[in-house]
C-alpha cells in the first residue's frame, strides 16, 4: 500500500493559479502510474489528470485540458498538480492516487490520499 500525503490546497479568487503535492512513500513510486481526482459537494469524484511511471504519458479531462499541467519528480517521490486559469467550478477536494488505471467506464486507482480542499471565489 502507498501512503500519500496532499498538499497546497487553498483559496483562491478565479483565473488565479495554484500548485498541488503529493508526496508518496515506498521505493517503487517510477512504477506508478499517478493521478489526481477531485469531488465537488455534491458530486461524485471525478478524474482530473494523470502521468505514468516515466513521466513521459499524461492524460487529463476535458474540463481541465489546457489549464492543468500534472508532473512528477520521481527523485523526490512526488507528484504536482498545477493549476491555471482556475473557475469556480474547480472548486473540490482533490485527491492524489497511486496505481492509477483506466476502465472502459473510466479512471480508477487502488491508493488514495486523505484531499486536500481547492476553493476558487468568483
Amino acid at each position: 500500500q502507498v501512503h500519500l500525503v496532499e498538499s497546497g490546497g487553498g483559496l483562491v479568487q478565479a483565473g488565479g493559479s495554484l500548485r498541488l503535492s503529493c508526496a508518496a512513500s515506498g521505493r517503487t513510486f517510477r512504477t506508478y502510474t499517478m493521478g489526481w481526482f477531485r469531488q465537488a459537494p455534491g458530486k461524485e469524484r471525478e478524474f482530473v489528470a494523470s502521468i505514468s511511471g516515466s513521466g513521459g504519458n499524461t492524460a487529463y479531462a476535458d474540463s481541465v485540458k489546457g489549464r492543468f499541467t500534472i508532473s512528477r519528480d520521481n527523485t523526490k517521490n512526488t507528484v504536482y498538480l498545477q493549476m491555471y486559469s482556475l473557475k469556480a467550478e474547480d472548486t473540490a477536494v482533490y485527491y492524489c492516487a497511486a496505481n492509477c488505471y483506466l476502465m472502459p467506464t473510466g479512471w480508477g486507482a487502488t491508493d488514495w490520499g486523505q484531499g486536500t480542499q481547492v476553493t476558487v471565489s468568483s
